[in-house]
């Protein structure tokens, strides 16, 4: 007794990083520019706040040793903080704006 081969099947290439835009179904993370312009938007104002804040205290040290000090508490805040709220607030527009699998039809 034999037995048919197996037929091959190839699947689609992955996309780790959701870059199908509007094909991409809500769940998939988020493109690698949408990350991108989401720690943008985190970091540039921490930066702009952090760089008023500090600036009266800090007029006469080197620029090294401001960037230093105001990184030592922009990028945790931006990274544990900021711009997961962010993400979680873009994958909640996104599911809000995903079409609903049974409605309409």
């Amino acid at each position: 007794m034999t037995t048919a081969p197996t037929p091959v099947t190839q699947s689609a290439p992955a996309d780790p990083a959701g870059t199908h835009g509007a094909a991409a179904s809500p769940s998939a993370p988020p493109s690698v520019h949408v990350r991108a312009v989401i720690t943008w938007l985190a970091i540039f104002p921490l930066v702009a706040v952090g760089m008023m804040l500090i600036a009266p205290i800090s007029e006469s040290w080197h620029p090294v040793l401001r960037a230093f000090v105001l990184t030592l508490v922009v990028v945790p805040l931006a990274v544990y903080v900021v711009v997961p709220w962010l993400l979680r607030r873009h994958v909640a527009l996104r599911r809000r704006r995903a079409p609903r699998s049974g409605a309409g039809a």
